[in-house]
């Protein structure tokens, strides 16, 4: 191309040649075919701008000199606009969606049906125009706010008529893009239930013996405003269980919730009943950023930050419930949605509803949602203030990339791949999903029982040099069967991640990456996970639950998680191979229960360093006499100068190296500094000289752990 004839060019013009180039440079890397498939030639640009029309052509950058004509002012009218196009002609080449800086708030879910796709030379990408931000909003602005004061203090009072007439009600509020909260009680901590009618015996219920009412100690709970629109957030075993309140008898302090606890009202598997907050008291509203909504009157109340202003702050309330975007294929009759791709775009704002799960916040759904997609990417987008997870590829998806996006301050959690039920049909199947290069942060804000990246029943998927902390429960958990029953997870590799500040001590029974089920191929390597503190028990490292079965973890660092840097329950015949397990506070490698005549892991060539708590921790139900690790050629190493080799909890037993290895465990273990460079700044590479390499240990690189730069 000439720069004479550039310059003979209008500015939107010139800038719809140079961009029409730049996206077709980068349509022709990304797809392996070239054009094949397309009637070649550069993509057909099309642009999206909050000062544009639908009326017009949406293929200018900017509104032409005349007012005649510019880019689109909606995303589903280019939406249409493509769809015309193949209609008219077919899709002859790469389509690119320009979406210019500003904020699009949807009415309703942009959804993508099989007619929106792109092919494998032809993809359709929606992406930010070059340098600027485009954001797309489930959320409404709110104005009309006034100054009254509320028990002494300045309030900012909104009438909103669409929630007094019943037809809107929020439980999300952002000002200035930042989430503000509802007041809660109590302010720090949390309350305890004093008892529950009909419990008895408390220690001898059964997991699933939940109540729909609780007795709580005087003064916790009284007769508030509009007291069911208060949430118990009631916190136990695994799972957080919101429930809205009933009613409540102050005579007996009696509350009787909306709907009856999954779980028993106990705190884990001990003694006591559960710990709890109460959300949503318009009575306890008193703390700068907290605000108040009011069903019956329609009233919004704000208590403002400092530096505030009425007139001048940005105050957004989500108007849609869970879902931003759909990917809406039909798998069932082949109707697939294809090769499209959403590109350095940002999504937020949606609400959310009462859901309970039993583990994970799994019924929760995603903003970005997929069912029914091939061959389709999420690429370098933030998604953010959302009410459940962020994205839910689901049904009938394959060849997915989820790549380079950052999530954070969410409902729940990052990404989910797969479901919970095992596919009957082969359209069913949710398998070759890439999820990579991800900085998932600060979330499980509302469901904190979320993770960071959930795959259910689904194969063959790559998770891959993610940065996950900063949750309330697991980084990463794999497969969703309990015990050896039908598992179609398998082959799937979770490989340089960066995990850390997990649990941060609100729930219990946790892990950096977690496993269920039975799953041939799975591989769990050259991951970097630290810092996992659960409230009762059960922060560990990596986490084998119930069956997990064939499974190979190797090449790990994992260090500071509190019960333990590698746990199995109960599985078979896993590998635990060149691993660093160092500094847990209760103990470093853990098998909670051996099965007789199994092998669960086989241990070999780990460096496993301890400052007084044991090298091996028998659980609940491990007697290890039965011979049911193998377990050789490692270093162990205690910093305390103690070593205490196993200690067994279920029996009590503690075994010295001596009996340890008349066992037939670790005879040719060295028990040795490993000469790590240096361990109290947590650097575990190797110096010359380690006796680890003497026994075949290969040195763990984490230089390229956590997200790739792009």
């Amino acid at each position: 191309m000439k720069l004479g004839f550039l310059r003979r060019l209008s500015l939107p013009l010139m800038a719809t040649v140079l961009i029409s180039a730049t996206a077709y440079l980068y349509l022709m890397r990304l797809s392996p075919s070239g054009d094949r498939g397309c009637g070649g030639g550069e993509p057909l640009v099309f642009y999206v701008s909050p000062n544009g029309s639908d009326s017009w052509s949406g293929r200018l950058p900017e509104p032409s000199e005349d007012g005649r004509d510019g880019p689109f002012a909606t995303i589903i009218r280019a939406r249409e606009a493509i769809r015309e196009l193949k209609r008219r002609e077919g899709l002859r080449r790469p389509v690119v969606v320009m979406i210019r800086g500003g904020v699009y708030y949807l009415d309703e879910p942009l959804v993508f049906m099989p007619e929106d796709s792109g092919t494998e030379g032809c993809p359709i990408v929606y992406q930010a125009y070059p340098g600027e931000t485009p954001v797309i909003s489930g959320g409404r602005p709110l104005e009309g706010f006034r100054v009254e004061e509320l028990g002494g203090r300045k309030v900012w009072v909104a009438t909103i008529p669409e929630v007094r007439r019943g037809e809107w009600y929020f439980r999300q509020l952002f000002v200035n893009g930042e989430r503000r909260h509802r007041p809660r009680l109590p302010r720090e901590g949390f309350y305890r239930v004093k008892s529950v009618p009909g419990y008895e015996r408390l220690e001898e219920l059964g997991l699933f013996e939940g109540s729909d009412q609780f007795i709580c100690h005087e003064g916790d709970v009284r007769s508030w405003r509009n007291l069911r629109d208060v949430e118990v957030v009631i916190l136990h075993f695994w799972v957080e269980e919101r429930i809205p309140i009933r009613e409540f008898d102050p005579e007996r302090n009696l509350v009787k919730l909306a709907r009856r606890t999954i779980f028993v009202l106990r705190e884990g598997w001990a003694r006591e009943y559960p710990r709890y907050y109460v959300e949503n008291v318009f009575e306890a509203l008193s703390e700068p950023g907290e605000w108040y909504l009011d069903r019956a009157t329609g009233k919004l109340y704000y208590l403002p930050m400092p530096g505030e202003e009425p007139g001048e702050a940005v105050v957004v309330a989500p108007q849609l419930k869970w879902r931003l975007i759909e990917f809406r294929g039909d798998p069932g009759s082949g109707k697939y949605v294809e090769h499209i791709i959403l590109r350095g775009l940002i999504f937020e704002c949606t609400d959310w509803d009462y859901v309970l799960s039993t583990q994970a916040a799994v019924l929760v759904p995603g903003a970005i949602y997929m069912e029914g997609a091939l061959h389709c990417a999420i690429e370098g987008c933030v998604i953010r203030h959302v009410g459940g997870y962020a994205i839910e590829v689901g049904r009938g998806c394959s060849d997915i990339r989820v790549v380079g996006n950052e999530i954070y301050d969410v409902g729940a959690g990052g990404v989910k791949v797969g479901t919970p039920e095992i596919p009957r049909r082969p359209w069913d199947e949710v398998k070759r999903v890439n999820v990579t290069d991800n900085h998932i942060h600060h979330c499980g804000v509302v469901f904190h029982s979320a993770v960071g990246i959930w795959v259910g029943q689904s194969r063959d998927n790559l998770i891959a040099h993610n940065h996950i902390h900063h949750l309330y429960y697991t980084g990463i958990s794999v497969g969703w069967t309990w015990g050896y029953g039908e598992s179609y997870a398998r082959r799937n590799v979770i490989e340089y991640n960066h995990i850390h500040d997990i649990g941060r001590g609100l729930l219990s029974d946790m892990g950096g990456i977690y496993t269920l089920g039975v799953q041939p191929g799975t591989v769990i390597r050259f991951n970097l996970i630290h810092d996992v503190d659960a409230y009762s028990y059960g922060g560990w490292g990596i986490y084998l639950d119930e069956g997990s079965s064939h499974i190979l973890v190797e090449g790990n660092v994992v260090y500071d998680a509190e019960s333990g840097a590698f746990h199995q329950h109960y599985g078979r015949e896993n590998i635990v191979r060149n691993n660093i397990f160092a500094l847990g506070r209760e103990g470093q490698v853990v098998l909670s229960k051996g099965e007789p005549g199994q092998v669960a892991f086989t241990f070999e060539r780990n460096i496993v360093v301890s400052n007084g708590s044991p090298i091996f921790v028998g659980g609940y139900a491990e007697d290890f006499t039965s011979r049911n690790i193998a377990s050789d050629y490692n270093v162990f190493w205690d910093l305390s100068g103690s070593l205490t080799v196993c200690v067994e909890r279920a029996t009590g037993r503690r075994y010295s190296l001596r009996e340890w290895r008349d066992l037939g465990y670790d005879t040719y273990t060295l028990i040795a500094d490993p000469k790590f460079r240096d361990i109290c700044s947590r650097d575990f590479s190797l110096e010359e000289g380690s006796p680890a390499l003497s026994l075949g240990f290969k040195p763990v690189d984490l230089s390229s752990v956590g997200p790739r730069r792009p």
